[in-house]
């Protein structure tokens, strides 16, 4: 619902902004606070009581109300369009069309627990941090942090490390992604002959990086991956340096992060060159060692993903945006004669006039069939050009349990590479394991987050069920053996028990930008932030040809203080 009957809502002053953005969500917080540095006047508002949108981290009662909502959510009775007069309200323009917003549900086929610990779980509501859209981390030298140093988005935020990563075997063990010489060489997993072709192969990419990075005269062209090589198959590539299928699986999907089974081209749908498997190895290994309380290549933020929307919005009102929440935007104001973006309206009623606007993508506009075209508005300004496209579907799930994974670890990243589970199972199944020490559940249990690409809903979902059954143990009431006896496969550790969980499917959109009216991507499918990023900068400068955050001496400030990370 747009509007709380019997609401109070504020007056907005001013009434007219260079930019309104709706919703907050990383990709919508990150242009308001881009464009609040390069000096617009930006209002940005959300309909939630909260900051994040799909990217926020809620209590488990405010996950569980929100998913609620989404299964629930009612058809609208909202008018899809009317014509009313220009006036001095609208600046003394001439008439303009209101285009009312529609709700828009991202999630279905949303199955939440009714597992006998529920209750005393749910007691405990507000010491979790739930993330709508995990499994989500960032590499230590990856794009966005960079941004969040550059900005002093970085003050805002802080980080822990995630302890380690591990990939499930044919055998159904579960191996150690090395993560440093030293880690290959301890590794027990692995033969001298396997710790030997990994070295080799590391050393293989190291030196290619690091040609490419100098560009010097008389460089070793031989060091150098050769260009037909790196346009092909990164698969192709690394049967070409005989690696072993195991070695070959962790860096194609525990590295690399790809998504489908790279060993059936003719099946998969985004076969990695070796330049991107390069560039992704180039980052892991340039993230190992960047911030000194950093263990691995990854990071997480404490409290939950939520809070680095929040960290742009804080810089964005510093430099003088406008923060409403609690305030829905009900419909779009586009000039009749042209079909231009004139504004907004409120909840409240009141008219908030501006030239750009930037829209989350759980609101839309009318289907084409139920609009009717309002007088010399364009045809192209009645099909709804703020609908994004779907492009897939994700399936995710997010569980509390009591205990852990690894029992050493608290903070842990699995992966389950394509047809690891079964032959069905056409993607990587990614398991994110997030502990109490990073202000996301109460001490004693873990919370995991699942996430696997799917095109069919019912697979999908199985491919998760399967990760959670090779991870955890049932409920108690399911399980009458004691859970202590039962061992994972080759660590003999526990099995911990499933306390809480829920799985669901997102829909994935691309962002469009239909003349003023922008509208944002959905959560991806990726376990990083990175594309999020790419797309938001190239709103940006879709919107304003500006530079995306220029750099600041307080850079190079804030990077020498990478303790605090």
């Amino acid at each position: 619902m747009f509007e709380e009957e019997n609401a109070i809502y504020p007056s907005i002053d001013p009434s007219v902004f260079d930019l309104v953005v709706v919703g907050t969500g990383l990709p919508e917080s990150i242009i308001a606070a881009a464009a609040s540095v390069a000096g617009k006047s930006v209002l940005h508002v959300d309909s939630n009581s909260f900051y994040g949108g799909q990217f926020s981290s809620l209590s488990l009662n405010e996950s569980t109300s929100f998913l609620h909502a989404q299964k629930t959510q009612p058809e609208t009775t909202l008018p899809h369009s009317s014509v009313v007069n220009g006036s001095s309200d609208v600046d003394g323009d001439s008439d303009y069309v209101i285009f009312n917003l529609q709700p828009k549900s991202l999630y279905s086929e949303i199955e939440l627990s009714s597992l006998p610990e529920e209750e005393s779980v749910k007691a405990c509501s507000r010491k979790f941090n739930l993330d709508l859209s995990g499994p989500r981390v960032m590499f230590c030298a990856d794009s966005v942090v960079n941004l969040l140093l550059n900005s002093g988005g970085i003050h805002h935020v802080e980080f822990k490390s995630i302890d380690g990563s591990f990939i499930y075997g044919a055998n159904g063990d579960f191996s150690a992604v090395p993560d440093s010489r030293s880690a290959i060489f301890k590794d027990r997993s692995l033969g001298l002959t396997e710790k030997n072709q990994l070295m080799r192969f590391f050393k293989l990419v190291q030196a290619h990086i690091g040609e490419s990075i100098e560009h010097a005269e008389g460089s070793d062209e031989s060091r150098r991956i050769k260009d037909e090589d790196l346009e092909s198959p990164f698969i192709e590539f690394l049967n070409k340096q005989r690696l072993p299928t195991k070695i070959k699986s962790m860096i194609l999907y525990a590295i690399a992060m790809a998504d489908y089974d790279q060993e059936k081209p003719e099946l998969c749908k985004n076969l990695l060159k070796t330049k991107d498997g390069i560039e992704s190895l180039a980052l892991f290994h340039s993230s190992i060692g960047r911030f000194t309380n950093a263990l691995g290549a990854m990071i997480y933020p404490i409290y939950g993903q939520g809070e680095l929307p929040q960290a742009f919005c804080r810089c964005a009102a510093v430099k003088g945006a406008l923060y409403v929440l609690r305030m829905p935007v009900t419909a779009l104001l586009l000039s009749k004669e042209n079909g231009d973006c004139k504004g907004v309206r409120l909840a409240s009623g009141q008219e908030i006039l501006s030239q750009h606007l930037v829209i989350n993508p759980s609101v839309t506009g009318p289907s084409p069939p139920l609009l009717p075209r309002a007088p010399n508005l364009p045809e192209e300004c009645s099909e709804s050009d703020d609908k994004g496209e779907v492009i897939g579907k994700v399936a995710r799930g997010i569980c509390i349990i009591r205990g852990s994974i690894k029992s050493e670890l608290s903070n842990l990243l699995v992966i389950f590479p394509p047809r690891s589970l079964c032959s069905e199972q056409v993607s990587s199944i990614r398991v994110l394991q997030l502990g109490s020490g990073l202000s996301v559940c109460p001490s004693g249990m873990s919370v995991l987050y699942l996430s696997t690409l799917c095109d069919d809903v019912i697979q999908g979902k199985k491919s998760l069920h399967s990760a959670m059954n090779a991870l955890v143990a049932p409920p108690l009431s399911e399980n009458p053996v004691d859970t202590s006896s039962i061992r994972s496969e080759n660590a003999g550790d526990a099995k911990p028990t499933l306390l809480w969980n829920t799985t669901f499917i997102q829909e994935l959109e691309k962002a469009s930008s239909g003349g003023a009216i922008t509208s944002c991507p959905t959560p991806d499918g990726n376990l990083d932030y990175r594309n999020i990023l790419e797309s938001s900068e190239k709103l940006f400068h879709q919107i304003y040809q500006e530079e995306f955050f220029p750099k600041t001496s307080a850079f190079e400030k804030i990077d020498d203080d990478d303790d605090e990370t």
